[in-house]
This record gives structure tokens, C-alpha cells and sequence, in this order.
């Protein structure tokens, strides 16, 4: 008995056999005619005879009190046309089992189709189970997946086409394909397999059999499967490799593209085998010798050579000098004097250069370059140029906060130092004596070879005045006019000249107590101080107010007598121009 249900989902849209049903009676009425034979069941598949064949139905006796009639229809195109007398086997078809078989003016209901893939179906459920490998044709392309024909219909995913999914799963319809038979539903009546499984559970065969005969140096062949940045993935029968973009060519490449393409079928080295990850490392520029073996000879260190700039980067330039080998130009290996910036400035892709050999590293495949050294050093020569104690006049090229650098010639500069700018003027920024792009004249201090460097000095065109000037004109004792340039929490500062100041201490600047030294003077006051101190070595000179009134020898001895019967200790008595400092020690 074939259930209901079956028929059903096999049950195709039919034609209305009316006319053909009357003319097959000859124009009798139905009940008129005396039927016999046996009775059927609804929804079972019996065996007839073809006894008539017309245009669209063929009738067919089942041996039953009535005939049948099958749309012509039922058979293919391909399929051998019926002919009168031919056995076949045909389903009665009910559309309910609660309601007898349907007899239309005397003719059942019969299809030859739904009787052929219900007995393909059952032969199908009869040989095949789960896990079994099918082989199908793909007849087309359905809403995820596709539909491959075994003997019945099932359904081959999408996911499981292949082990990577193809970009156009249609590209299959109407190939031979090898599947495992993942599930079947017999209720439902469904299949799902899968060409994926197959292939994996194929590969793992392949994969341990691969394992065991792998041996590290061999050439094996293999398809190129997938291809990434950093590299190309090899099928090598059973399982991938991975060939590195290092390991792909002895010379330069940017991406695995520029050397493989898809499914490209090449030969490849086995570098390295790790069973326990399964990993296996392949190699395509190790097929051929290494250009490195020997450099040492081909280029020693020290020779001059040609080569093509191939790569220019944010710290170097690297040159081509023979098909897998190459040479890194540092940004500091560019110029004796200038300062390049960027690589960019002195060279460009393509240029034609000549180096000279620095280094060579063959365990990590490296030549240092240098373009500098195919010229004359100009730093050989600076010091016989100019010595220590010449004068020479440069243009400042720049302005830093410690100081400006003087272009002595095209490419050399000289550093003038903040600090070497004024013997006595306190300085904070250069641009307070020198302008960027003036032309000044400085003097040689020191020139340091190693370091590409030349100190330089304004202040030392003149005699310094704190060796003899100063202290002839300013003696301790005297009593000079001077202006209050600056008032601090600690005293006062003093301009007794132009770019030369003394220091007043707080406690010089009274007889009494003073908290506030802007209660006793303001910037820009006339006053009248004795020198206590002159010091050259520090380059101060300390400063008395309270001493400078009413005396007139201007001994220091007397000041120091004066402090003393105010009770103030000698090595408190302070003054100079820096942060202060004990008078007498």
C-alpha cells in the first residue's frame, strides 16, 4: 500500500479527461454498461495493459471492472513511446483514503510517473544508507543549494559543495559528481548530501598516508588553492602547505599574485614538517641556488659598485644589485653634510647609483650600502680648515632655544651656544642678539671630528671683561650709582652699566629687618650701593645699600665692622647676580 501522503507530494497537475473518457465509451451511458473483474484498493501500484493509445491518454486495463487512463505525458521525451500491448506499472490513484477510488464516466485515475518514483524510492531506501558515497548528476540550482539526481532528487547544500565554497555553486549543474549521504528522512522523504564530507573524509586519508612519506628537502608538486598577503596555500594531495612570501623567490615581490594564480599546478621544496600541528612549511625559491652563497667574494667590503634603486623607504634605500640580492642605502649613509630628512630627497625608484660595500651579514641575508662614501669626506679636511681660534664668518640657518647654527660652507655648520653669546649679558633666546639668515662673524672654540661637530663663539671676539675690566673698574668698598633693574623675593638686582648688574641681598638693603624689598625700592630707582664682593670666577658682584650711607673710606672691613655690631654673621653676608651666595666663607 503506498500512503496517501506520498502520492500527494509525487502528484502532478493533471488535464480534465472528460472528452476523452466519453469517446472511449463509444457514447454508451455509464451505468448501462456491465462491468467485471476484481476490486482495487486506492493509492496502490498495479501492473495493466496498454489496450488503446490516443492523443493525450493511453488506456490501460488493470483488470479491474473499468479500464484506466494515463496522460500520455507520463513518459519522457527521452523514453520509448508505449505502444499497444506493453506491460506497465501504474499507480490507482485516490485522493483520500476515507473516499473509494474516483471513477470518472467509468475510467480510474492511474500515473505512470508517480508509480515509477514511488518504486524508485523504495529501491533507493533499500540500498542506500547513511555515510555511503552516491554518485548523481546536479540537474539545477534551487534556493540554497542544488538538486542532484541519485535515481530520486536530493538535496546538496550549498555549504557543502565544496571544502571552500565556490563563488558560483550554478557552475556544478550539469556535472557527475561524488557524494556522502549525510541524512535521510524517510518520514519526510528527503536526502541531504554532501560533496564537502566526502572530500574531507578523502583528504584525511590522503593526509595521514601524506604524513608518513613527507621528508623535508623533497620537491613535491601541488595546486596552488588559496592566496593571501603573506603568502600561498599548496595542495599537496591531502593536505596544504604554506608557502611564505619570503620563500617564494631570492628577489623582491610585493604580493604572492605577482608570482602564483589559482590552481596553478607548481613545484615546491618541504622545508619543514610538524606532525603534531600538522603543519607543513614549502619553499619555491629554494628549487634554485642561493645568490648569497659566495657575496662575500662577489662584493667585499669596501668595493665600489653599481645598482638600480628598487625600494625607497622612511629610513633607507634599497638597491638591486643582481637578481636575489640587494643592498640597504641608510638615510645616514646618504650624505657627508646634509641633512636628508627623507630618503626621498636624495633618491628615487629606478635611479642608476653608485655604493660602496659597508657590511654583509649572511645570516640574515643583508648588505649595507653607502652613497657618501664615493665622495671626499669634507669633514677630513675641517679641522686643518679651520683650526681652533680663527675667526670665520657664516649665515645662521637656524634658531633653537640653545643656541643658532652658523653655515661655515654648503653643508657644514658650527653650533654658537647660548651661552657663548654676551660675557655679561643674560640671554634666554638667540634671536635676542642674532636674526635667522645674518651673516656673523664667530670664532673656532673646539672641532670634533668623531661627531661632525664645530663649537663656535660670539663673545669671544672680545676680551672678556671679568678678567680685567670689571674688577679694575669696580672694586670692593666702592660706593657706586646704580638703577634697580629687578626686585625678587631674595633682593634686588642692580644695573650698575649696560649688561651688567650686582645682586642687592634683602639683608643688605637695610639696617632693619626687611620682608618686602618692594618696601624699600622700586624698579627703576637711582640708588647708591657699595661693592662688597667682586667674584670672577662666578662673574657676581654683591651689592650693599645700608653700607653705602654714610660711609666714606668705602673699606670693606668697615662694612664688615658695621654688619657686625648689628649681630649678623659674616657668612651670611650675601651678593652677586646668580641665586646669591655667602659673602665671606
Amino acid at each position: 500500500m503506498v500512503r496517501q501522503n506520498l502520492v500527494r507530494e509525487l502528484d502532478l497537475n493533471e488535464n480534465n479527461w472528460d472528452v476523452q473518457v466519453d469517446a472511449a465509451s463509444s457514447g454508451t451511458p455509464m451505468e448501462e454498461i456491465e462491468w467485471g473483474g476484481r476490486d482495487i484498493t486506492g493509492n496502490q501500484i498495479a501492473e495493466g495493459k496498454i489496450v488503446r493509445i490516443d492523443s493525450d491518454f493511453v488506456v490501460v486495463d488493470i483488470g479491474y471492472k473499468s479500464e484506466g487512463i494515463v496522460p500520455i505525458s507520463d513518459w519522457e521525451e527521452d523514453e520509448e513511446k508505449p505502444a499497444v500491448g506493453d506491460i506497465i506499472k501504474v499507480l490507482i490513484e485516490q485522493e483520500d483514503e476515507d473516499v473509494p477510488v474516483r471513477e470518472h464516466r467509468g475510467m480510474i485515475n492511474l500515473s505512470k510517473r508517480k508509480a515509477s518514483k514511488i518504486e524508485a524510492w523504495d529501491n533507493m531506501m533499500k540500498s542506500v544508507n547513511e555515510n555511503d558515497i552516491v554518485n548523481g548528476m546536479v540537474t539545477r540550482k534551487i534556493k540554497g543549494g542544488l538538486l542532484v539526481d541519485i535515481g530520486v532528487p536530493v538535496f546538496l547544500p550549498a555549504s557543502q559543495v565544496d571544502i571552500r565554497r565556490p563563488n558560483d555553486i550554478g557552475e556544478f549543474v550539469g556535472q557527475e559528481i561524488q557524494c556522502m549521504v549525510l541524512k535521510i528522512d524517510e518520514e519526510r522523504r528527503n536526502i541531504v548530501v554532501s560533496r564537502r564530507s566526502m572530500i574531507e573524509t578523502e583528504r584525511v586519508e590522503k593526509k595521514n598516508a601524506l604524513f608518513t612519506q613527507l621528508c623535508e628537502g623533497e620537491i613535491r608538486k601541488g595546486v596552488v588553492k588559496n592566496i593571501a598577503d603573506f603568502g600561498a596555500f599548496v595542495d599537496l594531495g591531502g593536505i596544504d602547505g604554506l608557502l611564505h612570501i619570503t620563500d617564494m623567490s631570492w628577489g623582491r615581490i610585493t604580493h604572492p599574485s605577482e608570482m602564483l594564480k589559482m590552481d596553478d599546478e607548481i613545484e615546491v621544496v618541504i622545508l619543514s614538517v610538524n606532525r603534531e600541528k600538522e603543519k607543513i612549511s614549502l619553499g619555491l625559491k629554494q628549487k634554485e641556488p642561493s645568490p648569497w652563497e659566495a657575496v662575500e667574494v662577489r662584493y667585499p667590503i669596501g668595493s665600489r659598485l653599481k645598482g638600480t634603486v628598487v625600494s625607497v623607504m622612511t629610513y633607507g634605500a634599497f638597491v638591486k644589485l643582481e637578481e636575489g640580492i640587494e643592498g640597504l642605502v641608510h638615510i645616514s649613509e646618504m650624505s657627508w653634510t646634509k641633512r636628508v630628512n627623507n630618503p626621498g630627497e636624495v633618491l628615487n625608484v629606478g635611479d642608476e647609483i653608485e655604493a660602496v660595500v659597508l657590511q654583509i651579514n649572511k645570516e640574515r641575508l643583508e648588505i649595507s650600502l653607502g652613497i657618501k662614501q664615493t665622495q671626499d669626506n669634507p669633514w677630513e679636511q675641517v679641522e686643518e680648515k679651520y683650526p681652533i681660534g680663527q675667526e670665520i664668518t657664516g649665515n645662521v640657518r637656524n634658531l633653537t632655544n640653545y643656541g643658532a647654527f652658523i653655515e661655515i660652507e654648503d653643508g657644514i655648520d658650527g653650533l654658537l651656544h647660548i651661552s657663548d653669546l654676551s660675557w655679561v649679558k643674560k640671554i634666554t633666546h638667540p634671536s635676542e642678539v642674532i636674526t635667522k639668515g645674518q651673516d656673523v662673524t664667530c670664532k673656532v672654540l673646539s672641532v670634533d671630528m668623531k661627531n661632525h661637530r664645530i663649537a663656535l663663539g660670539l663673545k669671544q671676539l672680545e676680551e672678556d671683561p671679568w678678567e680685567k675690566q670689571i674688577p679694575e673698574k669696580y672694586r670692593p668698598g666702592q660706593v657706586v650709582q646704580g638703577k634697580v633693574s629687578k626686585v625678587t623675593n631674595f633682593g634686588v638686582f642692580v644695573a650698575l652699566e649696560d649688561d651688567l648688574e650686582g645682586l642687592l641681598h634683602v639683608s643688605e638693603l637695610a639696617n632693619h629687618k626687611v620682608e618686602n624689598p618692594e618696601e624699600v625700592v622700586k624698579v627703576g630707582d637711582e640708588i647708591e650701593v657699595k661693592i662688597l664682593r667682586v667674584d670672577i670666577e662666578d662673574r657676581k658682584i654683591g651689592l650693599s645699600r645700608k653700607r653705602a650711607e654714610g660711609d666714606s673710606d668705602g673699606g670693606v672691613e668697615e662694612s664688615v665692622s658695621s654688619s657686625a655690631s648689628l649681630s649678623i654673621p659674616m657668612e651670611q653676608l650675601k651678593g652677586g647676580v646668580g641665586d646669591g651666595g655667602p659673602l665671606f666663607k
